[in-house]
């Protein structure tokens, strides 16, 4: 199938801090600036194997002086864009603390990045490519992170599907030598997701902001002659950020908590010889209802699509029937071309959006035919029938700086 012809986007490239591109889109870096980048830096100071020629670790990091440190600990504020804490929360615990900030990867949301995160892959590798993802191995649309299909119905477990068939990649805890600890919320604590990708590493949950980090201390003093490392995640902030919006005073206000919070925790854990780098998976941007397209108002378009949309609103993977191709690209070249960018499959693929080296075996299966990158602060969706209506303020997902950039937050106790 031939790609969209009118329209060439960025190129990811390797400058740890290079500007954005002419059209304000942030690409990932994975050649030493990314959120695998650290990963690859955390594994080799806890004594998993060295940087991989694809994700090398960050230059301003030194894994034989984290590794010197009892405990290493990886904190994930979901949804805690670097321009985001810079307007919010200048001044405070954590801008103070700012070593650099990171690209996410691509797409920038949860699905893809919080993965990165448990296995230390980029999505080239470890396969998880958005929210909504057909899963050809299935015959479905899934929710990926929920792990149902996105028409409802139970979980991978509770359909008889084995979790570790989809996710199917090594957590990061399986390949360090440290005894490894996760916390996270214990509402999800118990998912086919993060169950497969909890390895050998203990597990911790809580129930609010202040047992979060009542628990990962707890983790921290623990007492044992192993060095260790802790992941712990907190969601709320991006729960905050789609329903009240990103810029709003209800997430300023959580940011300030949060802030507060770090700022204890690290006076009491001083002296506790534990290193700590706290990041985030993506940032936020907000959309109001007038650059919110709804697929049902683009019958013509609609029509040339095998499967729903896949992906997420500002990345939507586009199935098209083959005998539609040249009418799927008039259209969004005619209608939406102020809207969104469209890019084939194999652009993606053979540009390194997902990562670079050796393929997931299904990541070609759960990248559209076309992917609609959407454009300045517009957003796609499409509803299934019988499937509950919900609005948004705040999204990721996508290549605004908003959206690409967290940062890297580290202190040493």
């Amino acid at each position: 199938m031939a790609a969209f012809p009118t329209e060439r986007v960025p190129t990811p490239c390797g400058a740890s801090e290079r500007a954005a591109s002419p059209s304000g889109w942030v690409l990932p870096d994975y050649g030493g600036g990314s959120i695998v980048n650290l990963m690859s830096s955390l594994r080799a100071a806890c004594g998993g194997a060295d940087p991989s020629v694809f994700y090398p670790g960050l230059a301003e990091l030194d894994p034989a002086d984290i590794a010197r440190h009892r405990t290493v600990l990886l904190m994930v504020f979901d949804g805690m864009g670097d321009a985001f804490l810079q307007r919010a929360a200048p001044g405070g615990e954590m801008h103070s603390r700012r070593l650099r900030r990171l690209t996410s990867v691509f797409p920038s949301t949860t699905a893809a990045a919080i993965t990165t995160f448990l296995t230390g892959e980029a999505p080239q590798q470890h396969g998880l490519t958005g929210w909504f993802m057909y899963l050809r191995e299935l015959a479905g649309v899934y929710s990926i992170l929920p792990a149902r299909p996105r028409c409802g119905g139970a979980t991978f477990s509770r359909s008889g599907i084995e979790p570790k068939m989809i996710f199917d990649s090594r957590p990061f805890f399986a390949g360090i030598r440290r005894r490894s600890i996760v916390v996270t919320p214990r509402r999800i604590a118990h998912s086919d997701y993060n169950l497969s990708h909890l390895g050998p590493a203990d597990l911790r949950t809580y129930d609010s902001l202040d047992e979060f980090f009542l628990t990962v201390a707890m983790a921290v003093r623990e007492q044992d002659d192993r060095p260790k490392f802790i992941y712990a995640y907190w969601p709320e902030l991006d729960s905050l950020g789609h329903e009240t919006g990103a810029a709003s005073v209800e997430s300023a206000a959580h940011l300030a908590q949060l802030d507060e919070r770090f700022a204890c925790f690290c006076r009491r854990l001083a002296g506790s010889d534990t290193w700590v780098a706290l990041t985030a998976d993506h940032g936020m941007l907000d959309c109001n209802e007038s650059r919110s397209i709804e697929l049902s108002d683009h019958p013509a378009l609609a029509e040339t699509l095998i499967l729903p949309l896949c992906g997420e609103r500002r990345v939507a993977y586009c199935y098209v029937k083959p005998e539609r191709a040249s009418q799927f690209e008039a259209y969004v070249k005619e209608q939406l071309r102020d809207h969104a960018a469209v890019v084939s499959r194999t652009q993606l693929l053979s540009e390194g959006y997902f990562g670079r080296g050796p393929e997931h075996a299904q990541l070609r299966d759960r990248v559209g035919d076309y992917t609609l990158l959407m454009k300045d602060n517009y957003v796609i969706k499409d509803w299934l029938p019988g499937e509950a209506r919900y609005s948004h303020i705040g999204f990721h997902g996508g290549l605004s700086a908003d959206e690409m950039y967290v940062p890297l937050i580290t202190a040493a106790l």
